[in-house]
């Protein structure tokens, strides 16, 4: 009999079930790790099946196409794993939406996008960038198929080191590499490929200071001023008002080129009547909800949440009508090629193709897009909804401006940019602006008066704002690991992507 106040010993059986619970929470971990690729890997199969039953001719064909599929599907995993990040990542770091609500509502903006407005570009694709009569044939398949598991596999490798790139580059990247392999350094539009290279430089740095402006003009304009509240029934329908104008241009100058075409003075007159419209709601808007608003930035905060949201619902529509063609525009381009005249396939996009990539992109976005929403929206900088609302201003805006200038640009460098302008803006403006510093110093000491009258602490909107020069500079507003390895990603996208598709052409052809 066990003597009383002994501890128990545990029993055998008590130890083995203990380790099997322990095995049972380890299994339990390793399986919620694992369900993520197993429904890609499911998706992968899917389109792959989709492609088999609607593929008719012979058997080598429908192989042909039945692989090709399974690699687009595969690049629009990856894109929606990070190129939709700089959609709504602003958005979500400003705690505008939550990660479950900005990726449903992406998704389906994305998805709508690419079916209802996405782009057929087998000509940008395999003869925008590759002489069409240097490779065609059983070459122009080799390439596609090089192209696009090339350009998947380098996005696949940005994502996994947390580095949004451009999926365009990328693929075109790809394509150059494939097409000098196929038919040498002749065959590349050189032209196009230097507007490319030119745009690399220009629409972050862009971005950045178009952003930075904007920020620059809310903190004068707004926050710092005394009666924050009349200062924001001026300003911000007119910021609102310019936002939905720009956006208007913006869809009609990407995510609705192929439902139809613009000349310049008609996106003129859309995006007049754009900020016009949105202006005079924008004003009743504003005033109702300022209404009994306290004077504080808290409170301003509040008025930038809707159109943030509904420029990121917007972003993800032009996004998913533009960037579809980054995974099925290849895929578009070897249907067409093994396709005889007559067929389906010799045509435009089959609606087959743009719902691989449509739905790839969506799936991606959902099972991988966390990650990166979350750096682009919190980890390079602190945004709230007003410095976002600059971001999603900036990349509209700067898309318009080098479109109107005929350069290529890649919006995730563009709101990418915007977020390292917003972030390196505060750095400079925080230590060096002498209205801010102004204003501080006033609120400081009303603060202290009231409190030696009343004898209770007035609350300031400001907290550690009067923080040293010094220290501002050592706390450093934007991280410059994520810049560096950000840059990085993007000069060695398009060598590195062609380098990859140039070796893979090179074995396809040894194996075929």
């Amino acid at each position: 009999m066990a003597q009383t106040g002994a501890s128990p010993r545990k029993t055998t059986l008590d130890k083995d079930l203990a380790r099997l619970g322990e095995v049972e929470e380890a299994t339990n971990v390793v399986a919620r790790g694992l369900i993520a690729p197993g429904l890609a890997l499911l998706f992968l199969a899917l389109a792959a099946f989709l492609a088999s039953v609607v593929t008719g001719g012979e058997p080598r064909t429908v192989v042909i196409i039945v692989a090709a599929a399974a690699v687009a599907a595969y690049m629009a995993l990856n894109i929606g794993a990070n190129d939709v990040a700089n959609n709504v990542g602003p958005a979500v770091g400003a705690k505008v939406l939550t990660m479950g609500g900005a990726l449903v509502m992406a998704a389906v903006c994305e998805t709508a996008g690419a079916l209802i407005a996405g782009s057929d570009v087998v000509d940008t694709i395999s003869g925008g960038l590759v002489v069409p009569a240097s490779v065609d044939g059983p070459a122009l398949i080799r390439v596609m198929l090089a192209a696009l598991l090339s350009a998947a596999l380098w996005i696949n490798l940005a994502t996994w080191i947390g580095a949004p790139v451009s999926t365009t580059h990328s693929i075109v990247g790809a394509v150059i590499g494939g097409g000098m392999a196929a038919a040498g350094v002749a065959s590349i539009n050189w032209p196009a490929m230097g507007a490319i290279t030119l745009s690399w430089i220009a629409s972050p740095i862009l971005g950045g200071i178009i952003a930075a402006t904007f920020l620059a003009f809310i903190e004068s304009a707004i926050i710092y001023r005394d009666d924050k509240i009349a200062a924001a029934r001026l300003w911000v329908p007119l910021l609102i008002a310019l936002m939905a104008g720009s956006f208007s241009t913006y869809l009609a100058l990407k995510g609705l080129q192929n439902v139809a075409v613009f000349s310049g003075w008609t996106l003129a007159a859309v995006g007049l009547v754009g900020f016009i419209f949105i202006w005079a709601l924008a004003h009743l808007q504003v005033r109702l909800a300022s209404k009994n608003m306290e004077n504080r930035n808290q409170s301003l905060k509040k008025l930038f949440r809707t159109p943030l949201i509904i420029s990121a619902a917007l972003l993800s529509f032009a996004h998913g009508a533009n960037d579809v063609a980054n995974a099925v525009g290849p895929l578009a381009a070897i249907v067409r090629a093994t396709a005889t005249p007559g067929d389906a396939g010799a045509g435009g996009t089959p609606l087959w193709v743009m719902v691989v990539g449509a739905l790839g992109i969506s799936v991606g976005l959902l099972l991988y897009g966390p990650r990166l929403v979350r750096m682009v929206g919190a980890e390079i900088t602190r945004l709230n909804p007003m410095r976002a609302f600059c971001v999603a201003l900036s990349t509209a805006l700067t898309v318009i401006i080098a479109s109107w200038f005929g350069l290529p640009v890649s919006s995730t460098h563009i709101a990418v940019g915007s977020v390292f302008g917003v972030g390196f803006f505060r750095e400079w403006y925080i230590a060096n602006s002498g209205q801010r510093r102004r204003y501080i110093e006033r609120r400081n000491a009303e603060r202290l008066a009231e409190t030696a009258t009343t004898g209770k602490p007035k609350t300031d909107d400001n907290k550690g704002a009067s923080v040293s020069r010094q220290e501002i500079v050592h706390r450093r507003l934007v991280r410059r690991a994520h810049v560096t390895r950000i840059v990085a990603a993007w000069v060695t996208t398009v060598p590195v992507s062609a380098m990859l598709s140039a070796v893979l052409f090179l074995l396809l052809s040894a194996l075929s």
